[in-house]
């Protein structure tokens, strides 16, 4: 069994907020393949299915971002899933928009959900990073992350939940670098990444 997490501030006044992209990720996710209903419980919102022939849990924390170790630990107790079975979606100040990368541990770069999910269950789940681009400057980040995506984003946010949807089986069974690659192929069909940005780190 796996457990994906999706990273955002609950209610309609954030839904938009590009802190949010991995709300947005994770209910793609689960509309696409059919999953059930999503119901209230460990502090969040959950939705089960399947993803070839990998059982998922997708959660989204309602406990707003820095709390939302709490949620991810009363899932993963609950299910008994392992840290190394639990990835999680988040938005990504440092990688361009539409820009996504895999890894399993590391830093958590000033990202207050992950530091809170570090605290709870350790370091070591996988993180999918959603490129969402960075203002420019530090003091601008707040603001960055916590604003709406402007409407002329709205193309490459659906194309990015659309692919990361699709290849979805491929993180559930562990195939990291081809599911990256599947969703650089796919954005870059679109135009919105250039060859060269999908380079490996």
């Amino acid at each position: 069994m796996r457990l994906f997490v999706g990273l955002g501030n609950p209610g309609a006044k954030y839904a938009r907020n590009r802190h949010n992209i991995g709300f947005m990720a994770v209910d793609e996710i689960a509309r696409r393949h059919g999953f059930a209903p999503w119901r209230r419980r460990f502090q969040g919102e959950t939705s089960e299915g399947a993803l070839g022939p990998e059982r998922v849990i997708v959660l989204k924390p309602t406990t707003y971002m820095n709390e939302s170790g709490r949620s991810v630990q009363e899932a993963a107790s609950f299910f008994k899933i392992a840290t190394s079975d639990t990835t999680v979606f988040h938005d990504e100040l440092e990688l361009p928009p539409g820009k996504v990368r895999v890894k399993i541990g590391g830093g958590i770069a000033g990202h207050n959900g992950l530091r809170s999910i570090s605290a709870h269950i350790g370091n070591d789940y996988r993180r999918v990073r959603l490129g969402i681009g960075h203002p420019g400057v530090k003091e601008l980040v707040h603001g960055h992350v916590l604003s709406d995506f402007a409407k002329a984003d709205n193309e490459w946010v659906t194309t990015l939940c659309d692919a990361v949807a699709e290849h979805a089986a491929l993180l559930a069974k562990g195939t990291d670098a081809t599911f990256a690659n599947r969703v650089h192929l796919a954005m870059q069909a679109k135009g919105f990444l250039t060859k060269d940005e999908n380079g490996k780190d």
